[in-house]
């Protein structure tokens, strides 16, 4: 049987999984499947594709991530044609507890990542093309399925630039131009010239296909494979519902399954299947990454009297711990000069990537770069994180391992104003699941923390501040997630006052002025918002007499209330200073002192809670 036969048996039999599949469950995106599968057939069973189906995790994989991630009967039809999912588990489609759930996440283990919202698959894809070619060093290649509807965000068109400055030849893009979206046609409809034209403007490689002819699509496999310094995208021609009369090409079928009766004219239709064959996919070198020795990384060194920014040791404790950490892996948005990622980059500037303003690509990068067991340190200002805030939900549903850090948070920034202050991003990402966020006050907590970071596996955030604060602690200090400090405390304490970063050392000099008065508080650096430490919190409220958040952000899913929500059945109250006006230009003082955040706005506080808002 000659391998073109081979690869039409198989899409037979890959189109009837599909179709009995979808109306088992009653739901599913069989039109988008059955469009693209001849081309993911010819992919992995067509002998370019190389993967080790009984070891997903080698490291030189190819990997295949499915950007329209609601085709994913096509991808569990897939693995079930290379004899790796039985008919009885595709029959679990959709079902509660099955890991072929209706958008593939990485419950089933042949899925790369976690995918459903649309335009973010290139992204992850090059953060492994990226690892492949200048990290591990190995051959692999990654493929990315595409969807034409997708081409219209915008997240696809910073990842087609940051791919080709990068000259990823190890990429490569196929769009399932099916024409049909939802809801009706989408914007170029079957105009593949014109996806032509657009991409090929980027700096990419394009092959325009049909995309049910075996021969063609085989073909713009082998060409990619020799395209050298730059992507590769297939533009693929195709019909949404290819195979089944019906449903061909029409519209008003997205997400809908076949009833019984329609599935039995569809089985007709599509032709005899031989639901013995199987796909065999080509074995890759057995090559593992390379790897490289580091020295031992340095003491952290401050001088007690020269205040330090946090957002620099931020970047002095990347550059320390490295060697101790040699996955890392540095992203930044072109402000590396301001969060202070360029001392990494100018130490270790191989593990540095460049991503320019294109925040949304930088995030789905580092998803690419974690899940191939990279340790992603992602930076840019706190504010601008959450044009990806898409993004990183959906890297916590791919176990992502990335560490965020926003700099110029809260409006203590000063005369840059309110467009460049992150007042919302600790809300953001306390709503991401098993998060944690992090909040150092000085440079040597900003060290530790980081380091932290690296160690902790899971999704971090870490904030700090563009100004520069004293250094308040020694360097033997721990800081374990989930900790908190009290920076002052006594059996005379009255109030507890909780900061963390800049507020920190306004609650600190609020300190030593109401002292001088015989008023003495106590002060928490609540430096864990996320896990928060509830043992410091209970031992201040069964001590004093409330309890003062001071926060450099909004009120609504800050620090305040996260500290309520602990404190819940406790019998204290809590009272919140937080940012509640609309920030402006001007000093960080001033700014600090409008917003009633400053040491000023403590005192008035505690003497208002004291004396009934006598001064």
């Amino acid at each position: 049987m000659s391998q073109k036969e081979q690869l039409g048996k198989l899409s037979r039999l890959i189109r009837y999984h599909i179709l009995v599949s979808t109306t088992e469950a009653g739901s599913g995106h069989l039109t988008s499947s059955l469009s693209a599968t001849d081309l993911m057939t010819c992919l992995m069973f067509g002998g370019v594709f190389r993967f080790d189906a009984d070891n997903p995790v080698h490291p030189n994989n190819d990997r295949l991530i499915f950007s329209k991630g609601h085709a994913s009967p096509l991808l569990y039809a897939l693995w079930a044609a290379a004899g790796k999912v039985t008919e009885e588990e595709l029959m679990t489609l959709r079902k509660f507890g099955s890991p072929l759930e209706g958008h593939a996440t990485t419950a089933f283990k042949y899925a790369e990542v976690s995918t459903g919202s649309l335009g973010q698959g290139l992204s992850i894809g090059i953060g492994m093309a990226l690892n492949a070619k200048y990290i591990d060093k190995l051959p692999y290649r990654t493929y990315v399925l595409l969807g034409d509807s997708e081409m219209s965000e915008g997240s696809q068109w910073e990842a087609m630039q940051i791919a080709a400055h990068y000259k990823l030849d190890n990429l490569v893009g196929i769009i399932d131009v099916n024409r049909l979206g939802q809801c009706g046609e989408t914007m170029y409809g079957h105009d593949v010239d014109a996806y032509k034209r657009r991409i090929s403007s980027f700096g990419w490689d394009t092959i325009v296909i049909d995309g049910h002819n075996i021969d063609e699509i085989c073909s713009a496999y082998e060409k990619a494979f020799h395209v050298k310094d730059m992507p590769v995208m297939i533009i693929a021609r195709t019909l949404k519902g290819k195979g089944v009369s019906f449903i061909e090409d029409k519209n008003g079928w997205h997400g809908k399954a076949l009833n019984k009766e329609q599935l039995e004219q569809a089985i007709k239709e599509i032709g005899e299947t031989d639901k013995s064959v199987r796909g065999e996919i080509s074995m890759p070198e057995d090559l593992k990454p390379e790897t490289q020795t580091y020295r031992a990384p340095q003491k952290i060194l401050y001088l007690a009297d020269k205040p330090v920014s946090t957002r620099k040791a931020y970047g002095n404790a990347l550059a320390r711990i490295f060697p101790k950490f040699p996955d890392i892996v540095v992203l930044d948005a072109e402000v590396s000069n301001s969060t202070h990622a360029g001392i990494f980059r100018e130490k270790y500037p191989e593990r540095f990537f460049e991503m320019y303003i294109a925040e949304q690509n930088m995030v789905g990068a580092a998803l690419g770069l974690s899940r191939r067991n990279k340790i992603p340190f992602v930076s840019t200002f706190a504010a601008f994180f959450t044009r990806a805030f898409d993004q990183i939900r959906m890297s916590r549903y791919s176990n992502a391992n990335i560490k965020f850090t926003g700099s110029h948070a809260g409006v203590s920034i000063g005369e840059d104003g309110v467009s460049q202050m992150g007042l919302e991003d600790i809300a953001m990402f306390r709503t991401i699941l098993n998060s944690v966020i992090l909040y150092p006050s000085d440079a040597v907590s900003t060290e530790k923390l980081v380091e932290e970071a690296a160690r902790h596996k899971g999704m971090v955030y870490i904030r700090t501040t563009r100004n520069a604060t004293p250094i308040i602690y020694k360097t033997n200090e721990e800081f374990p997630v989930g900790g908190s400090k009290v920076l002052k405390q006594s059996d005379k304490d009255v109030i507890t006052v909780v900061g963390a970063g800049i507020t920190v050392h306004e609650a600190l000099n609020a300190y030593e002025e109401l002292k001088k008065e015989g008023i003495f508080i106590r002060v928490i650096d609540f430096y864990s918002i996320k896990p928060a430490d509830k043992t410091n919190l209970r031992k201040a409220a069964n001590i004093t007499q409330a309890i003062i958040t001071v926060e450099d952000h909004f009120a609504e899913g800050g620090i305040g209330e996260a500290i309520r929500s602990l404190m819940a059945d406790v019998d204290v109250p809590v009272h919140s200073l937080s940012v509640k006006s609309v920030p402006k230009s001007g000093k960080s003082g001033e700014l600090l002192d409008y917003e009633e955040i400053s040491k000023s706005a403590i005192i008035k506080k505690v003497r208002e809670l004291l004396h009934g808002g006598e001064d």
